[in-house]
């Protein structure tokens, strides 16, 4: 398919980062192309790299998000890798045209994205031929169709940084897996940190994460999460009045709650959020605070 941005199909989130593409040439399901997760690192990555990327890319696939990466070598490779083992849908942004399978031993990969419900996406026709700048170019997509990035390995200098800017310029959180102060491959990673990035230490600081991006909970599939996302849950009805007349963030949510007689812990608090903000009840802010919803 080729889908441009007057089209009904072309992705919201792309649409409004600093560069929009033209285009996108995509084969695979139209649908994938929704806001996920991004998980990216290193080309040349050791098998700590990988076998990160593999594991949460697997946790965020269990939980319904998508995993948006760049199916090149090494970490990538482990990402797409690590969302089809869970049965998930990944995508994958290609340097080239997708005619022109860059790298070509990711071709079978490739094809596995796509009957498993993914898309394998360019801005480039189909048989334009792959060129050292246009992998920095399409990071930009990477970045702007996910809600956050998880470098997973980085070292200095590293390609991979410059997702990290473009998930920053359009107004992403940026995640990272830290590595051994002594490890070059982790250098780039740890010095992100370092800059101001959340840091993904284990599996629970993952799943928050995913908590606060999409409303899953640890055991829960953000695809089925609740038939009816806009009928306030019980404990929190006083809230939605609120968020649709001022902006607010956690901690005055939670006195509100309070003040209104109606306790409600954090996590149903975080779920209700994701469910309204999905419905389109009310709005995520870049500050992290929710309120009224913007006029369509």
């Amino acid at each position: 398919m080729v889908l441009r941005p007057g089209d009904e199909l072309f992705p919201a989130p792309l649409r409004a980062i600093p560069k929009p593409p033209a285009a996108l040439y995509a084969i695979g399901s139209a649908e994938a192309l929704s806001a996920g997760l991004a998980i990216v690192g290193a080309r040349k990555a050791t098998p700590y790299g990988k076998g990160c990327a593999r594991r949460f890319a697997r946790l965020a696939a269990e939980r319904g998000v998508a995993v948006i990466s760049g199916g090149a070598r090494g970490c990538d490779t482990a990402s797409h890798e690590g969302a089809l083992s869970a049965g998930g849908v990944t995508v994958a942004f290609l340097g080239g045209g997708c005619d022109e399978v860059y790298p070509a031993e990711n071709r079978e990969l490739f094809q596995r994205i796509v009957d498993a419900g993914g898309a394998v996406v360019s801005e480039h026709a189909w048989d334009v031929r792959p060129r050292p700048w246009m992998f920095r170019e399409r990071n930009r997509l990477i970045a702007g169709l996910s809600r956050a990035t998880l470098i997973v390995e980085a070292g200095l200098p590293s390609g991979t940084f410059s997702t990290a800017d473009e998930a920053l310029a359009a107004d992403r959180e940026v995640l990272v897996v830290p590595g051994a102060i002594t490890s070059p491959t982790s250098a780039g990673a740890n010095r992100l940190i370092y800059q101001g990035a959340t840091p993904i230490v284990d599996d629970d600081t993952f799943y928050d994460q995913l908590f606060s991006l999409f409303g899953c909970l640890r055991q829960e599939d953000v695809r089925a999460a609740g038939a009816d996302a806009r009928a306030p849950v019980a404990g929190l009805g006083c809230l939605l009045g609120a968020l649709r007349s001022q902006a607010m963030d956690l901690d005055e949510l939670m006195a509100c709650a309070a003040a209104a007689g109606e306790g409600v812990a954090l996590p149903e608090l975080m779920l209700w959020l994701a469910q309204q903000v999905r419905a389109g009840s009310i709005a995520q802010y870049p500050d992290g605070r929710y309120g009224p919803a913007l006029s369509r």
